[in-house]
């Protein structure tokens, strides 16, 4: 059976680190000691991501992808889905970014307009 995911924006879409634990590693009967050693990297390291303390690297992904079978691509497309959506809440913090942008595309305007006319006074 295959399951097609339409693309649509999840409001809170879930870190990856929560479906590795319980999609992954669990249905396997592993521990994160166990699971750690066959990803070959520390048990700490993986407890951060599993925890959601850290964020899936890509090559963090391509080791679940050789030891698991579970595409790497599908794992990174989470990490940037939460991602995304973590720097959304964020955006009403950001929105200053703008109003500073407009100020300095007029101060670059200004500097033209000042360049242009040093120049003109030279050529006088």
């Amino acid at each position: 059976m295959k399951i097609t995911i339409k693309s649509m924006r999840m409001v809170n879409p879930p870190h990856p680190g929560d479906f590795i634990r319980t999609e992954i590693i669990e249905p396997h009967g592993l521990s994160v000691s166990q699971a750690a050693k066959a990803l070959q990297v520390s048990r700490s390291a993986l407890s951060h991501l599993l925890n959601e303390k850290s964020d899936l690297s890509g090559e963090m992904a391509l080791r679940i992808e050789k030891a698991f079978g579970v595409k790497m691509d599908t794992l990174l497309r989470m990490q940037t889905s939460f991602d995304i959506a973590r720097t959304r809440r964020r955006e009403q913090e950001l929105s200053s970014i703008s109003a500073r942008a407009g100020n300095v595309a007029r101060l670059l305007a200004g500097r033209r307009v000042n360049r242009a006319a040093r120049k003109e006074v030279k050529s006088m």
